[in-house]
């Protein structure tokens, strides 16, 4: 078993759950706000766009949420390490921001966006580099097996 606690530490993971959690408050905050219409000039294209970016802004952190659960569950012995990296329990797909919109946005909603994809991004990286670690680790388990098997 790899030591996760090389990458994803207790502390670390809890910043970042926090960090997802504020984000969504703070990202749901504004969407019922009605800022976006009242800062946007009553642009209908512009607020179609946003209704669109916000459904992806809601996935990506449910996603993101999810999977730091997932993390916290692994950490406190409540889920086995088969079980944490079963495909079923990654990060998700979350599609991308329409950029070219968004900068069309009025700047607290563009930071709402920019905000949860750079979280969605990181753990994205976060997730590839464990799963890295677990499959040297996994790597090297075989090799020592076929080791020993051959003496």
């Amino acid at each position: 078993m790899p030591d996760q606690d090389s990458l994803l530490t207790q502390k670390l993971l809890d910043a970042l759950y926090t960090e997802a959690m504020v984000l969504a408050d703070e990202a749901r905050s504004y969407i019922e706000s009605g800022r976006f219409n009242e800062d946007s000039d009553h642009d209908n294209v512009l607020a179609v766009s946003f209704s669109c970016e916000s459904l992806k802004v809601t996935t990506r952190l449910m996603h993101c949420i999810a999977w730091l659960l997932n993390q916290k569950a692994l950490h406190s012995g409540e889920l086995t390490e088969g079980e944490a990296w079963n495909r079923d329990r990654e990060l998700g797909y979350a599609p991308a921001t329409d950029q070219p919109m968004v900068d069309c946005f009025p700047e607290e909603a563009r930071q709402v966006v920019m905000a949860s994809e750079e979280l969605f991004q990181r753990l994205q990286r976060l997730q590839a580099r464990l799963q890295q670690e677990i499959e040297a680790e996994s790597a090297v388990q075989d090799m020592f097996r076929r080791l020993q098997s051959a003496f």
